[in-house]
């Protein structure tokens, strides 16, 4: 699958379950409705300008969105043993280190979501 696709499909399920129309995140963001439309259609690929912008109200750090873009590197601060169950870690140390920053990532935006849905239940 496109990288360029699935960065797009990535930002459009993050504005739905923001309950974001394309009107309403271009508001937020000054971008326009039509540029974020061709960018989650995968037609066009954001500028890391672009991703900034759209980082807080889809919920994300400038960072995750520019991690996902391939704009930077995923920041590991502690070794992945740490942070996984460890058959977890042991399986996904035998993974190509763009693999096992790609999971962490995944993992790292599953846990903001938990949290700001466990922030909102409180």
């Amino acid at each position: 699958m496109d990288g360029n696709n699935d960065l797009g499909k990535i930002l459009k399920q993050r504005r739905l379950m923001e309950s974001l129309t394309l009107v309403g995140l271009a508001e937020k963001t000054g971008v326009s409705a039509a540029h974020i439309g061709r960018v989650e259609n995968g037609e066009r690929f954001p500028s890391g300008h672009v991703l900034r912008k759209l980082a807080q109200p889809l919920g994300f750090s400038e960072t995750e969105l520019l991690v996902l873009a391939g704009f930077m590197e995923a920041p590991v601060e502690k070794p992945i043993s740490n942070h996984l169950d460890p058959q977890v870690a042991a399986m996904l140390a035998q993974e190509p280190p763009n693999v096992q920053r790609a999971v962490l990532l995944l993992l790292l935006i599953i846990n903001g979501l938990a949290l700001a849905r466990a922030d909102v239940k409180e």
